[in-house]
């Protein structure tokens, strides 16, 4: 179990900001020899939970960073909420061997079984208690030619592609009598690179420009009132830079004031975009019930848009229970008041005038691509408000970052993110960077919104096929381990 585990921390390096996609593939190769070594299904549970602990304690380290924004009352939790999450979420894992374990009749039959059950332990990860998909397979590739699969197959088949073709290889090492046929994923792997890279589409521009404005405020400065001040003129002053862009974006709950009573200063932010079309990151209420929102100005600086984030991060914009945790002292970090924020209606398209329709994504959102697929119409881009302030400086911010280029592979169109501390980026509808600000500086970046692609395959069809595939897989593999009956 502690090999297993430190085999789990080093297939996290596969992940931003590491990007070592090898390490990941070296661990799924030598998954194989983990599991056939287990004797009992307990000892497949304990094996694949040691795994998945070792590598959600890695991929998810930057978890204890919002503990210490005010360290005098959270930080003794930090420890307790990185195993617990790491521990919980690697039951998924554990799960994974077990059925192995027990349905298969031979070593083969085992790791076969444990390609389908891990994939759908991930896909499970994906939906179960709203979800947590952070850290997925698929984002080991997302600086290389694979990630252009996503288009195709979205992020949990290429999860599934990614397991099956390590374990399979794998499998040459403990069942070398079939090594036709276990090297053959790894065989057409290859030839679908070398077939989505060359066959990439060109991205063009629209002409539109967009200025993304990071305003570099450390969380717990940024509703100090001695420092609030200096974040919001910060702002004013880029967004009064010329010359003038088409639309000028600013970070989730940049604007320091509620949108109800927020007259005056969103009218020296009009003021000072003089013409330019905004987006920004506000708070706003409705009686008791608070928002996380977006809102979209006009060129004339009329409110032409409002967006309510939908999907809520459990016990730091929400509580559940809330009212009854708050007797005990138990707040969610971003709200300090009973059940926290509010949930909006869902995912839904702004229409920002020449620009297109945009569906905008408020932090935690991005995680999500099932989210994106749901909007009812699809959009010309995607915009992403966030505060990565909360993740630190070390991998929470460019983990984020990776899970935003996936979405707009996935969905074949341009992705524009202003982020508080960073990353701030434009992104293309093939994932490249096009413009961007470094983690924990100030400033602002102008950049041309590039022109959204053709409809993805998977934005036609989102999770749908790849559930489908890893059915028939599951089912396929599981018939082949019945015991066979002799006819006398």
């Amino acid at each position: 179990m502690a090999l297993a585990a430190l085999l789990g921390a080093i297939a996290a390096f596969g992940l931003a900001p590491y990007g070592a996609w090898w390490a990941t593939l070296a661990v799924l190769i030598v998954i194989p020899a983990i599991l056939v070594s287990a004797t009992t299904r307990r000892q497949a549970f304990g094996l694949g939970w040691a795994l998945g602990l070792g590598y959600f304690a890695h991929a998810l380290l930057w978890i204890v960073e919002p503990f210490f924004v005010d360290p005098e009352r959270h930080a003794w939790m930090a420890p307790f909420a990185l195993i617990f999450l790491s521990g919980g979420l690697a039951l998924f894992w554990g799960a994974a061997f077990w059925v192995a374990q027990w349905c298969g009749r031979s070593p083969g039959g085992r790791v076969w079984l444990l390609i389908c059950t891990l994939s759908l332990a991930e896909f499970a990860r994906a939906y179960v208690f709203t979800g947590f998909p952070w850290a997925a397979l698929a984002q080991i590739w997302v600086d290389t030619d694979v990630a252009l699969l996503l288009a195709w197959v979205g992020p949990h088949g290429l999860a599934l592609i990614t397991v099956t073709v390590g374990m399979a290889a794998g499998l040459l090492l403990v069942a070398p009598r079939r090594a036709l046929w276990n090297a053959a994923p790894a065989a057409v792997f290859a030839v679908a690179i070398v077939g989505v890279a060359a066959t990439a589409p060109q991205v063009s521009g629209t002409g539109q420009t967009v200025r993304l404005i990071q305003p570099n405020a450390p969380q717990h400065q940024k509703w100090d009132p001695a420092f609030m001040p200096t974040f919001y003129e910060r702002q004013i002053e880029y967004t009064a830079a010329l010359p003038r862009p088409d639309l000028i974006v600013w970070p989730e709950t940049a604007v320091p004031v509620w949108l109800e009573t927020g007259g005056p200063a969103l009218d020296r932010i009009v003021a000072a975009a003089d013409g330019a079309a905004l987006a920004l990151g506000i708070r706003r209420s409705e009686g008791s019930r608070i928002f996380n929102s977006m809102v979209y100005l006009d060129p004339q600086g009329r409110i032409a848009g409002v967006y309510d984030k939908h999907h809520l991060v459990p016990f730091g914009e929400y509580v559940p229970f809330g009212d009854l945790m708050a007797r005990f002292g138990i707040y969610g970090f971003a709200a300090n008041s009973g059940q926290g924020f509010s949930s909006g209606p869902g995912p839904e398209l702004v229409s920002m005038g020449a620009l297109g329709h945009a569906l905008p994504l408020i932090c935690y959102e991005a995680v999500f691509p099932q989210d994106i697929n749901g909007a009812n119409t699809r959009p010309e881009f995607l915009l992403q408000v966030t505060n990565d302030a909360w993740f630190g400086a070390r991998s929470g911010p460019y983990q984020h970052l990776a899970q935003a280029r996936m979405r707009a592979i996935e969905q074949g169109v341009p992705l524009m993110r202003a982020a508080n501390t960073g990353v701030s980026a434009m992104i293309d509808p093939l994932g490249r960077i096009t413009a961007s600000l470094a983690l924990g500086q100030a400033g602002y970046v102008d950049a041309e919104l590039p022109a959204p692609l053709q409809p993805t395959l998977y934005a036609r069809t989102g999770d749908l096929m790849a559930l489908v595939v890893l059915a028939l897989l599951s089912l396929a593999v599981t018939a082949s381990q019945r015991p066979k009956t002799r006819r006398k």
